[in-house]
């Protein structure tokens, strides 16, 4: 099974295979990456397979592991709500939902260590697409039952105002998110928003060249994954290379929804990178570095979920392979300094995702002080 998600690449038959009598080294890993894992579960609403640990002398709360939650679970109604242990917030919009949701985890992102202390997890329910005031109110009085803080993003004011009298009668904690950034707005340019929602008749379209832009960088993207297709390199506006699991995929995925054309290129120990990556403008080329013990956990757990034996599980999360993976990488790099290295350890890929784009458009000039090789380290 192929658990670097290289194509056509082999595993290298030079490095020395590692007994499979043996196990590698116990992972011991840091209280700051399991403070951070444990941060990230809480935060969305996952529970831990561990107690939490206090520091009086209560009793320890134990906490079962929650099965996969699927995300559209959280797009649901107020019928379909589950009660569960911790704190609720609901989200309210006449849109996607994609302001509120990102506003709210930004800001869940200050409290971690108050989840973590206080062994309890913060449940986020988002509906969207509410744009009449009967299901409004309804969702309104399912979080009252619950208990819930309620934040919305609501353009039409009649529904901003229903959304504020609702809560304030239900006694329901409330943020309206998008009222004063409009107010401001408003008052800024001069003149009355529109009032209109995302679908309402009469809005302006997205259908214009940047959206049609947007679609062609994220089919671009999707073909030139895993250092599919090397010859088009040349053609991505950014090219993001790093060892397997450093989350080039996904971050590729979150850039070309941007509009950017995105390829990736893997660093696999025995497999010399394709040439045309070497040609690419040094400023378009990101590298991605991870910390040791983060990216043998982060394998280790892929490979547990892919359900390899141990031997494969060795010769890909071992120890001693990562570092060398790691070290392999590394020298790529110091041989191309016009590329930017970024460290992606406990980073959220909206995180890097930003990191990148200011780089890029930066425009840093460096290619008078890159060398042109062919071959390397």
């Amino acid at each position: 099974m192929n658990l670097h998600g290289v194509s056509g690449h082999p595993e290298p038959s030079s490095e020395p295979p590692i007994p499979t009598g043996s196990s590698s080294p116990k992972l011991k890993i840091s209280p700051k990456l399991n403070r951070w894992s444990m941060g990230r579960a809480l935060r969305s609403g996952g529970k831990l397979d561990r107690p939490i640990h206090r520091s009086d002398n209560t009793p320890r709360r134990q906490v079962t592991e929650s099965k996969q939650t699927d995300e559209a679970d959280k797009k649901t109604t107020a019928i379909d709500v589950e009660t569960t242990a911790g704190k609720s917030i609901y989200l309210v919009s006449d849109g996607t939902g994609w302001t509120a949701e990102h506003s709210v985890n930004a800001a869940l992102g200050q409290f971690e260590d108050f989840s973590l202390n206080r062994g309890s997890s913060v449940n986020t329910h988002l509906f969207s697409w509410v744009e009449d005031e009967e299901r409004l109110i309804e969702i309104i009085k399912q979080a009252a039952k619950e208990g819930a803080m309620c934040f919305y993003t609501l353009a039409n004011p009649s529904m901003a105002k229903s959304a504020k009298q609702a809560c304030d009668q239900w006694g329901v904690l409330s943020v309206d998110i998008l009222g004063p950034i409009i107010e401001g707005i408003a008052s800024h340019l001069g003149v009355s928003p529109s009032g209109l929602t995302r679908g309402a008749p009469g809005r302006v379209k997205t259908l214009n060249d940047a959206y049609f832009k947007r679609i062609e960088a994220i089919e671009f993207t999707i073909k030139q994954d895993d250092g599919t297709l090397p010859e088009n390199l040349s053609k991505a506006d950014i090219v993001l290379v790093g060892v397997s699991r450093t989350g080039k995929t996904p971050l590729s995925t979150y850039i070309a929804q941007k509009g950017y054309k995105v390829a990736n290129v893997p660093f696999v120990m025995g497999v010399e990178p394709p040439k045309t990556l070497f040609e690419v403008e040094p400023r378009k080329v990101f590298g991605l570095k991870i910390q040791l013990v983060v990216l043998q956990a982060i394998r280790r757990t892929r490979a547990k979920t892919l359900g390899v034996d141990t031997e494969a599980e060795n010769n890909y999360s071992g120890i001693d392979l990562v570092r060398k993976e790691l070290d392999f990488a590394s020298r790529i790099y110091a041989a191309n300094p016009g590329w930017a290295v970024i460290d992606v350890t406990n980073k959220a890929i909206e995180e890097t995702a930003a990191v990148i784009l200011r780089l890029y458009h930066d425009g840093r000039d460096t290619s008078t002080t890159v060398p042109r090789i062919s071959k390397r380290y």
